[in-house]
């Protein structure tokens, strides 16, 4: 075997020396704007005629391999015939917490460049310099050491040695992904209607490079259409990299269970699901320390031998599989999951960890995003999640208790939450009649006094631990962090609640922001049953003209689905005086078309109300309702409930774009009908009117927008849950008067407008 491995010195070094513990308790936030500025300052001190920032590669073969290193130095010092090599580092500790004479992962980065400019320039011996700044005082320290050319070739041998069974394994195994990705045939006798279609749309995409928004109907076996493709795509070489990205727990069990599909057939590609923190973690608290947490201590000294133990032995990397090798090498299982999304072909995630500036996967480089392509599932979900993603607030609250709890103790912190309550409460002053109020932008005093904040709590934090002040520090943190993006894009307002007050910058459109995050990804694919109408999503999710757009027809016939309009209102003021007339229609269709049904409601107070009412009058027919706050366990009896082939009628009573009207699938006889009741409007609100009025000043439609689309994309995806095959059949019954209207009319699927009014 033979073969090329790309790597920079940075991810080389790292991977062989990395070591220790990890420790969140507090993590000085120093970002990389404060090491690029540090950076440019030491280098503006050098002589004429050093040089900064020099590109150096070196091809080095080692045990049937080939090592292609490369990678940026930071400085190239020549004086009296002498040359140096200058390595700057960054500190946010106090500069006397360096340990001897610096660290070893820094020592090893700069003497692999030294090697490599050594060897170019044939010279017996070469400098190394340490360049250590601290990153608010800029107090420097400088170690430098004298390595003859010998000397380094021995250590880069050694580093090599130490990184190559890595690079074995990953190496056989990608001739074998790639070989085993070309021969995979489709993993199903044939294709439903559509289906081909769309996995043609996902390969020519990836193969342009360019981004799809796709509209694929329910049932037409979206993973399968996305999945295949690109994996076959991996196999041609376009790709090396595919990221499925999922709102919900359950889409990202269909994913793991496709690729499970596709290895029975053949496939050789190894996959990871990144669980969140909170869900995944094996201690009573999520206290990522040493001191705390045995999994987390020691965690670097353990984790490349339980990277290399999983890639060896295991394909799929499902929670419990990272869970059970976790335990194994007591390593914490969290962070090992995002340990191995660098190793690994496919990662199934949340969006997050691609489009949330706050915890994206931030060492994927460049270079791997040109290869990778994105898959978002369901994502009419990622508008919503989008705005959260890029939204931030803080309250009064948490300054007033910090300035009670440090009143006695420190005085400092005491004083910074004092001035930062002080601000809350004059807001509160000057918008005393009023629960919500714009702000034109925020006071750069108050900006300040974050800062000085933060800087005051971080040199706390370094010695204590105190849970409030690191929660308060973190808020602040992301605070600032998000004051960094607002543009024009974005609405700041504050809200009074009691004796409370808010501030918050509020994204009101995410596209630019979600196109941002997704810059440098060789291909995108937005997909979902109810991307509709697609210019509303391709415009709100950041598309451009030149993407590929693509409308896939329902598999499934007009026939399978009986569809009815009840013409009633189901608006706010008119709730208490219809409820007669829905619970009346309920019973006539339980009487007509016996079978399991469910039932979906606006909100949940609408629901408590009719499905109260008709207990009274219904003793006899079974139901089951949706409780707020359903554990795990809750969720599933719920849907186990609607067996097949039952003699009694089911009613199951749920909340409209809750956790029963989108992902579930109850195929066949398990489900015979949906209700839905109302158009699935969100509430007026403060919020939603913001974004009306952002849309109208643009010259779009803003109550659409805000209103109308958001709600119809609850209604059509809880319809989406009645026919899932082609075996399927069911009634439908929408309940509002508004159906008949034109507007809503036009975003109803085609095989829905063979409608009956009753």
């Amino acid at each position: 075997m033979s073969g090329d491995v790309h790597i920079s010195v940075r991810n080389l070094v790292e991977y062989v020396f990395r070591s220790g513990s990890i420790d969140a308790r507090f993590r000085s936030q120093s970002t990389l704007s404060d090491g690029t500025r540090i950076h440019q300052k030491i280098q503006k001190t050098y002589c004429e005629g050093d040089q900064k920032e020099v590109y150096l590669s070196i091809e080095i073969p080692y045990d049937d391999l080939t090592f292609v290193i490369d990678g940026r130095c930071d400085g190239l010092l020549f004086e009296n015939d002498k040359i140096t090599i200058d390595e700057i580092k960054s500190f946010s500790q106090p500069l006397e917490q360096l340990e001897g004479e610096g660290f070893q992962v820094h020592w090893a980065q700069a003497k692999m460049y030294a090697y490599m400019y050594a060897k170019d320039n044939v010279l017996p011996d070469i400098f190394v310099q340490l360049t250590y700044v601290h990153v608010e005082t800029e107090e420097k320290r400088f170690f430098k050491k004298n390595y003859t050319f010998s000397d380094l070739e021995t250590f880069v041998f050694q580093v090599i040695e130490g990184y190559t069974p890595y690079a074995k394994l990953q190496q056989e195994h990608h001739l074998q992904r790639n070989l085993s990705c070309k021969e995979l045939a489709f993993p199903f006798e044939n294709y439903r209607a559509g289906q081909r279609k769309f996995s043609g749309g996902v390969y020519k995409t990836i193969l342009d490079g360019k981004n799809l928004f796709a509209k694929a109907p329910t049932g037409i076996g979206k993973t399968i259409s996305t999945l295949f493709p690109a994996v076959k795509a991996v196999g041609e070489g376009h790709i090396n990299r595919i990221f499925y990205l999922t709102a919900k727990t359950i889409t990202r069990t269909t994913a793991e269970e496709t690729f499970a599909r596709m290895r029975s057939n053949g496939l050789c590609l190894k996959a990871v699901t990144i669980t969140a923190k909170d869900k995944v973690c094996f201690k009573e608290e999520t206290k990522c320390h040493k001191d705390y947490c045995e999994f987390a201590d020691g965690y670097y000294d353990r984790v490349n031998e339980a990277v290399l133990d999983i890639l060896t032995n295991e394909a799929a990397m499902t929670r419990q599989v990272i869970e059970s090798y976790a335990r194994k090498h007591s390593v914490c299982p969290f962070e090992y999951s995002l340990d191995l999304a660098y190793a690994v072909d496919a990662i199934i995630c949340d969006y997050n960890y691609i489009f949330d500036p706050r915890v994206s996967l931030k060492r994927l480089l460049e270079e791997q995003k040109k290869s990778t392509a994105l898959l978002v599932d369901e994502a009419h979900n990622l508008v919503d999640r989008g705005r959260e993603m890029f939204s931030a607030s803080l309250n009064k609250e948490i300054f007033l208790q910090l300035k009670k709890d440090f009143k006695s103790n420190n005085n400092v912190i005491f004083e910074a939450a004092s001035k930062l309550n002080s601000f809350f409460l004059s807001l509160k002053k000057a918008h005393d009649n009023k629960s919500e109020f714009l702000l034109e932008q925020l006071d750069v005093a108050f900006l300040e006094q974050l800062t000085q904040f933060l800087k005051e709590a971080e040199q706390v934090l370094k010695s204590e631990n105190s849970p409030k002040l690191l929660e308060a520090y973190f808020m602040v943190n992301n605070f600032l962090k998000i004051v960094d993006l607002v543009d024009g894009h974005y609405v700041i307002y504050g809200e009074r609640n009691q004796n409370d007050v808010t501030v918050k910058l509020y994204c009101i459109n995410p596209a630019k922001l979600l196109k941002q995050m997704g810059k440098g990804y060789r291909s995108k694919v937005y997909f979902s049953a109810t991307l509709s109408p697609l210019p509303y999503y391709q415009d709100i999710l950041g598309g451009d003209v030149e993407d590929y757009v693509q409308s896939i027809p329902s598999p499934f016939s007009e026939e399978q689905v009986d569809v009815f309009i009840k013409p009633l209102s189901t608006r706010f003021k008119d709730r208490d005086r219809t409820k007669d007339f829905i619970i009346a229609m309920i019973k006539s269709l339980i009487n007509h078309r016996p079978g399991n049904y469910l039932i979906f409601f606006p909100s949940y107070q609408y629901l408590r109300s009719v499905y109260d009412q008709f207990k009274q009058e219904d003793k006899e027919t079974q139901t089951i309702i949706q409780s707020t706050g359903m554990t795990e366990v809750e969720r599933e009896a719920f849907l186990a409930a609607f067996a097949p082939d039952q003699n009694e009628t089911l009613l199951g009573f749920a909340v409209l774009g809750g956790i029963f009207s989108e992902g579930v699938d109850l195929i066949g006889d398990r489900l015979n009908g949906v209700v839905v009741v109302g158009v699935g409007l969100p509430q007026l609100c403060f919020e939603r009117n913001l974004i009306k009025d952002h849309f109208n000043k643009q010259g779009k439609n803003g109550y659409d927008y805000a209103y109308v689309y958001p709600g119809m994309n609850k209604v059509l995806q809880a319809g989406g849950r009645l026919i899932r095959s082609e075996m399927d059949h069911g009634t439908i019954v929408l309940v509002d008067d508004r159906f008949l209207q034109k507007q809503y009319q036009m975003l109803l699927p085609q095989e829905w407008k063979q409608f009956t009014i009753i």
